[in-house]
């Protein structure tokens, strides 16, 4: 059995070398050629999977390590009789810790505390829903629109008053032909409706904000605040977008080591089931020990004061924003760049990897760091 997979999945010798010979090959420039002799072929969102890349291949599976599927042609797949499995879910904590950085970076330059501010969210799926109860535990005001969904545990609004938020904040597929369409849902239309000083977060997929929309709002409106780590054009980034944007990043909300690891180990779960043989393995076992396992704070410490530099700690949005920008900067090629940062990214942990430690005397505060998706150890 020949498997095909993308360069920048992890675990994949280790998951699937005992079900075949293993061909790592570059994502965006996959081929017909590449996969003709394929029997499984695993992807991620920067690969096209259609009738141009399959037909005529030996491929009997594909797996994409990510949420969403809107990079693959699920009909072509079934009329096939190909099989399919994505990763819903996988990555999902890794994009909330993501949201959660951005907006603490963010309301330190204004001097805020993020219960200040009231967040739309556009989309409760896998994404959505976890940011919105996590965002709740920790006492924002949130407000969420899903026209798919009808969910009496998650609250929904309209999308005029979720735009109407101090921060808006997009988790959507990216859809043309359906009766939500999320191509451009974010025009020069809606920008005018939301607040002149609204911040604006993007991780989901570029098309879902028309970019010269934004980038034009973005220049007569400058109390306006985007966030932006998916790209209409990417790789390819605008610089002067770049430049107007409070934090960019190269598409990299998801990609904790947890969410990749995550990611794969789903999908070599389903293939197992596919071709009937049994899983013995155990993600567990499988990811390593954090480099930072805990942190402790003073004594009689004030969460809201500790919490934004424990977020810093964990995850700093702002290393990846100078990232990206030194990248563009410095390279002739832009989508070069963007790619190579996406595949040398470094290690990253999501929150529920660290434990915070306290004292018993300051166990109080431990509900509130456990709201925001770390572990608490408490110690006399």
């Amino acid at each position: 059995m020949k498997i095909v997979a993308d360069e920048n999945m992890p675990l994949v010798e280790s998951l699937f070398q005992e079900l075949g010979e293993v061909v790592r090959l570059p994502g965006r420039s996959m081929t017909a050629d590449d996969v003709k002799d394929a029997d499984i072929l695993l992807v991620r969102s920067v690969t096209k999977v259609n009738e141009a890349l399959l037909s005529g291949s030996k491929v009997k599976f594909v797996g994409t390590a990510t949420i969403g599927t809107d990079h693959v042609d699920l009909d072509w797949l079934a009329a096939q009789g190909i099989g399919f499995a994505n990763a819903p879910g996988c990555n999902a904590h890794s994009v909330v810790d993501y949201v959660i950085s951005a907006l603490i970076c963010l309301c330190q330059d204004e001097n805020k505390d993020i219960t200040d501010l009231t967040v739309g969210v556009v989309g409760a799926g896998n994404v959505g829903s976890r940011l919105v109860h996590r965002l709740r535990k920790l006492g924002v005001e949130v407000k969420a629109y899903d026209p798919f969904l009808e969910d009496d545990s998650l609250p929904l609004t309209s999308f005029e008053e979720v735009i109407g938020c101090d921060v808006v904040s997009l988790h959507v597929p990216l859809t043309e032909d359906t009766d939500y369409p999320t191509y451009h849902l974010i025009d020069e239309d809606v920008l005018r409706r939301m607040n002149r000083d609204a911040i604006l977060i993007n991780s989901a997929r570029g098309p879902v904000v028309d970019n010269a929309a934004l980038k034009q709002h973005l220049i007569l409106c400058t109390e306006f605040k985007a966030v932006l780590d998916v790209w209409e054009t990417e790789p390819e980034v605008e610089r002067e977008l770049l430049d107007l944007v409070d934090l960019g990043t190269a598409h990299i909300a998801g990609y904790s080591l947890d969410g990749k690891y995550k990611g794969t180990f789903q999908i070599y779960s389903q293939i197992c089931h596919f071709l009937g043989l049994p899983n013995r393995k155990q993600l567990s076992q499988m990811l390593p020990e954090p480099d930072l396992v805990q942190v402790g704070f003073a004594k009689g410490s004030v969460f809201e004061e500790v919490f934004p530099r424990l977020v810093q700690v964990a995850y700093d949005i702002r290393r990846d924003d100078r990232a990206l920008r030194r990248a563009v900067l410095r390279s002739a090629n832009i989508s070069e760049a963007f790619d190579l940062l996406r595949k040398n990214y470094p290690t990253r942990r999501e929150f529920s990897s660290l434990s915070v430690k306290m004292r018993r005397n300051d166990s109080a505060n431990s509900p509130k760091f456990e709201a925001a998706g770390f572990k608490v150890k408490v110690k006399n």
